[in-house]
């Protein structure tokens, strides 16, 4: 671990290795953007690059946020950096082994480097089968593919996966059932009796006949306010996530959404725009604190007494999506959580964290927001989106408290 690095110090060439490493890094999925890269190598003209293992905690410093990224960077630290070989070795990771049953499961983490390394590359010739069995091996490998697509974890999945995801995502829909209104429109099946529309009808016909007008109570989709944890421990889930929120804001109408780190931004109409991909290239430009800390209880209050007798009017139910870990040590997260339950029809809080069957809320944050959620649920997988619908299709027991709304979602 003493030795330098060659292609560092070779022709001065510091600069751009960096950045290319950064690159690799940022195509494998971890959040890096010029910012860092100007930092690294700042970093690095202090600490210097006479010691290979001072070289790799500077540049793991600055890089790496998460303990989840590690495995990622440590692989393409010692691909970029130190062995050119194991590059070839990592390459055949991405040919499908279909020889073979005996193979084991691809590492996903070697999977993302290797189509890191290689983005823009052309893949190697396919080897000549027969064509029946061409079909036999496609069919077999799809159907896999989809059915290990729906459980794997947001966090795992390839760069290839993850376009899968988006593109199954894109078609779910959130199937929440009409609210009975206190609003009345005329319908000939209804069974009240629209004493005004009577009056009228038979002044119409000059007061001969009297033809009864029926009314019924208008039912109409509650508004969807969903609030987004974008910090440094949701930032992929989030992402994938909101793809989800762009698909539901297509689908029906008054969906608001909000994303929160150290502040609060609303980027509503920014995912009304059809396209999913310029959608989120204007959410990228209009926030500022993206992976960077969370203050769940400030961004609450600033929800709560700017936006929340805008949009959580008529039943509005709120998702909240945060894993509970508060930079704040959850100081006047209570409050806000109870005024925000309060105004709300239903709370629905979806951690990613409750993928492990062993967790438990014991962060501060966590803490303060449990006792104020109707619904609690994880949010890690293409299962867990689909089982969302299930959990807005059950009625809550505020809803079971109300007969008015005993009918509704």
């Amino acid at each position: 671990m003493a030795e330098q690095i060659p292609e560092a110090t070779e022709g001065g060439r510091l600069a751009e290795n960096v950045m290319h490493f950064a690159r690799v890094l940022r195509t494998a999925g971890l959040p890096i953007g010029p910012d860092k890269v100007l930092d690294a190598l700042e970093a690095l003209k202090v600490a210097g690059i006479r010691r290979r293992d001072d070289f790799y905690w500077t540049l793991h410093a600055v890089f790496v946020d998460r303990h989840d990224q590690q495995p990622i960077f440590d692989q393409a630290f010692h691909v970029f950096w130190r062995d050119p070989h194991l590059l070839d070795r990592i390459l055949q990771l991405q040919m499908p082994s279909t020889i073979s049953a005996n193979v084991p499961e691809q590492d996903p983490l070697s999977q993302r480097l290797a189509e890191a390394m290689t983005a823009g590359q052309e893949p190697p010739p396919p080897t000549e089968q027969h064509e029946e069995e061409e079909t036999k091996v496609e069919v077999e490998l799809t159907f896999s593919h989809e059915e290990k697509l729906q459980t794997m974890d947001f966090e795992s999945m390839t760069t290839e996966e993850q376009a899968d995801a988006r593109k199954a995502i894109a078609r779910l829909h959130l199937p929440v059932r009409p609210l009975t209104t206190r609003r009345f429109a005329t319908d000939p099946h209804g069974r009240s009796i629209d004493l005004r529309a009577t009056m009228r009808a038979s002044l119409r016909q000059g007061g001969h006949t009297i033809a009864m007008q029926r009314r019924a109570p208008v039912r109409r989709n509650p508004p969807l306010v969903v609030l987004c944890d974008i910090s440094g421990s949701m930032a992929q889930y989030s992402r994938m996530f909101l793809h989800f929120v762009h698909a539901v804001t297509s689908d029906r109408d008054r969906v608001h959404t909000f994303v929160f780190g150290t502040r609060l931004t609303n980027i509503t109409r920014y995912l009304r725009h059809r396209d999913v991909d310029v959608a989120l290239d204007q959410v990228g430009d209009a926030v500022v604190d993206w992976a960077g800390g969370t203050r769940i209880g400030a961004c609450l209050h600033e929800f709560n007494y700017k936006w929340a007798r805008r949009v959580l009017a008529q039943n509005a139910i709120v998702l909240l999506v945060t894993d509970g870990l508060d930079r704040d040590a959850g100081e006047g997260l209570a409050e806000e959580m109870a005024r925000l339950h309060r105004s709300a029809r239903r709370v629905l809080w979806l951690n990613p964290l409750l993928r492990y069957d062993q967790y438990e809320a014991k962060a501060a944050g966590a803490r303060a927001m449990r006792p104020y959620v109707d619904v609690f649920r994880p949010v890690h997988n293409l299962n867990s989106l689909t089982q969302l619908a299930e959990a807005l299709a059950a009625p809550s027991a505020r809803d079971r408290a109300h007969p008015r709304h005993r009918s509704a979602a």
